[in-house]
């Protein structure tokens, strides 16, 4: 890592990345965002978070942000936070921000992502990180982060976590509550048994999260869910504990009326992460032997909203 101040590059600056690296740049940090749809308007009016942590302004000007990547410095670090739909365009937008030590977090959903920048760049570069956050953008320049926002951090090779515990007291020292994961893999399926059902049923059925847990069948549909994931996960070497289930029904409670990521970009017409989300489960899964009909089933009917919202906002 070069210097005390590192270069970070934040690609992908939607709600997540926005939040992350602003808080990241807030306490002093050197960031540049790679944007998309709201360049100008942010470049022109900086950024607004709304926050259940406290409210705080990036104003134009303070930061440094860009529309292509070959405007951008070279990183010591590379923040992840596109949608895992738009994972065919890593190489294009990563390629001019690597240098020799370069190291890459992944804050995407689902599984396969670290596999692919590990393909791309070079596993020894490779991070993986979990958000556990209710965030949205709400317009341009406009984040809203509702509830929750601790990171878990953990290593693609898992060889001793410095990286992790440095990315990890970076956002420490930046208001970001961060621990280091012993297993990014473990890490991984245990926030399946949130998003699985949650982003899977929110996007297949449009149904915020108060919706799906209001009723007994639907929290039985939920639970069913989980207990597949479960499995999976075991299947996988990963043992996580059937006390999670009440744990995640738990906070999930606690944040009102909450769309996932996966409704939302189903009521905009946009891509859902399907394959991340439903599909690579349950392929690793059924490769280990073990069956998820549930989630397979959720996997087929999502995949059908999605060919065809994806149809409509053409």
């Amino acid at each position: 890592m070069d210097g005390k101040n590192p270069v970070i590059a934040v690609i992908g600056a939607g709600a997540v990345g926005a939040y992350y690296g602003g808080r990241l740049a807030q306490h002093g940090h050197d960031v540049h965002f790679l944007l998309r749809s709201d360049y100008k308007h942010v470049a022109r009016n900086g950024w607004m978070i709304q926050s259940c942590h406290g409210d705080f302004k990036l104003p134009p000007g303070t930061m440094h942000v860009y529309e292509k990547a070959e405007r951008m410095p070279k990183a010591d670090w590379v923040i992840v936070t596109l949608k895992a739909t738009a994972n065919e365009q890593l190489g294009a937008m990563i390629s001019p921000l690597i240098k020799e030590n370069t190291l890459l977090l992944t804050m995407q959903n689902g599984l396969g992502n670290e596999e692919r920048l590990a393909e791309l760049f070079g596993p020894q570069r490779v991070l993986g990180g979990l958000a556990f956050v209710c965030i949205h953008r709400v317009e341009p320049g406009v984040i809203h982060h509702i509830d929750h926002g601790y990171v878990r951090v953990g290593e693609f090779i898992e060889s001793g976590n410095a990286n992790a515990r440095a990315i990890s007291e970076m956002f420490r020292k930046s208001k970001v509550q961060c621990d280091v994961l012993e297993s990014l893999k473990h890490g991984r399926w245990a926030k399946l048994v949130w998003n699985i059902p949650f982003s899977g049923l929110g996007g297949a059925l449009e149904m915020a999260t108060d919706e799906l847990l209001c009723s007994r069948e639907g929290q039985e549909l939920v639970r069913a869910i989980m207990m597949e994931v479960i499995a999976g996960a075991r299947g996988c070497g990963v043992e996580l504990s059937q006390s999670v289930i009440d744990q995640r029904i738990k906070e999930t409670s606690t944040m009102g009326s909450y769309k996932s990521s996966m409704q939302i970009d189903r009521e905009q017409a946009r891509p859902m992460e399907v394959e991340a989300i439903l599909g690579e489960p349950v392929r690793q899964a059924a490769i280990a032997g073990v069956a998820m009909p549930i989630v397979r089933e959720l996997y087929r009917l999502a995949s059908v909203v999605n060919l065809a919202k994806c149809h409509e906002g053409r």
